[in-house]
């Protein structure tokens, strides 16, 4: 984003391009939510990646819609040949992908979904070995490196999760996360609506705010009603197919003063 910074007349205002980068970053186009599939392999889900293909059309549409939203309040040409090109074949891959999911039982819809999960990681997981005995690299060693890495994260992070899942628990104790989600349920079962979403609530409603605390939202959700429950598994696409909304605008605008 500190590249765009001279696009802008202003120090204090952002240009045309850092809005579109962060509405960009902010829409969390994920094509590989590892960390969804390590989340549900630690709570005992037999098929960790069932949530791949629901969490790939979020992020998709939601990528799409923030590029469309920006390019009409901007007024941008969206009718050059290679910005049609590109949106235009994601538009129909996107809603060649939905036509024919549409046509699957649930069941043949977990099964594609678990089965594309598992091959597009076998994919990366093979495309990383083989760049890196074309570049002639250490690929274990490396790996071993990132694995230290890797660690050294996650011992940073144990604290913060720790806390929040202390937090949580409390809070489910309490009563209050109970009494909260049974009065937004009586609302939407008022409005005729089917109410087994309103589980997945606190970790939609946080996400945007803290990714710790919609990660200690979604493991409670998941040990509370079930890896394979579905609110867990409508959790685990909030978390996989959205980004720290709050987070991200205070950081790259924060960034460029």
């Amino acid at each position: 984003c500190a590249s765009c910074k001279p696009s802008t007349p202003r120090s204090d205002t952002a240009s045309n391009a850092q809005i579109l980068f962060l509405v960009l970053n902010a829409s969390s186009l994920t094509l590989l939510p590892v960390s969804i599939f390590m989340y549900r392999a630690q709570q005992g889900a037999p098929d960790p990646t069932l949530v791949f293909l629901p969490i790939l059309i979020a992020t998709s549409a939601s990528t799409l819609v923030g590029l469309l939203g920006v390019a009409w309040m901007q007024r941008l040409k969206l009718w050059d040949p290679v910005a049609l090109a590109y949106l235009g074949s994601g538009a129909l891959l996107l809603g060649a992908l939905l036509a024919g999911l549409a046509t699957l039982s649930a069941a043949a819809l977990a099964s594609v979904s678990a089965l594309v999960g598992n091959l597009v990681l076998f994919g990366v997981i093979v495309a990383f070995l083989l760049a890196g005995a074309i570049k002639r690299v250490p690929v274990y060693e490396a790996f071993i490196e990132g694995a230290k890495d890797g660690f050294d994260v996650a011992r940073d992070l144990l604290p913060y999760l720790v806390a929040m899942l202390c937090a949580v628990g409390v809070l489910r104790a309490s009563g209050a996360l109970g009494y909260a989600l049974e009065g937004i349920r009586w609302v939407v079962h008022g409005l005729g609506m089917n109410t087994d979403f309103v589980a997945a609530l606190p970790t939609a409603l946080v996400k945007p705010f803290s990714g710790s605390a919609a990660r200690a939202m979604l493991i409670e959700t998941m040990r509370h009603y079930g890896v394979d429950s579905f609110p867990a598994l409508t959790a685990a696409t909030m978390q996989g197919s959205t980004e720290t909304t709050f987070y991200v605008v205070a950081v790259y605008f924060g960034a460029v003063g």
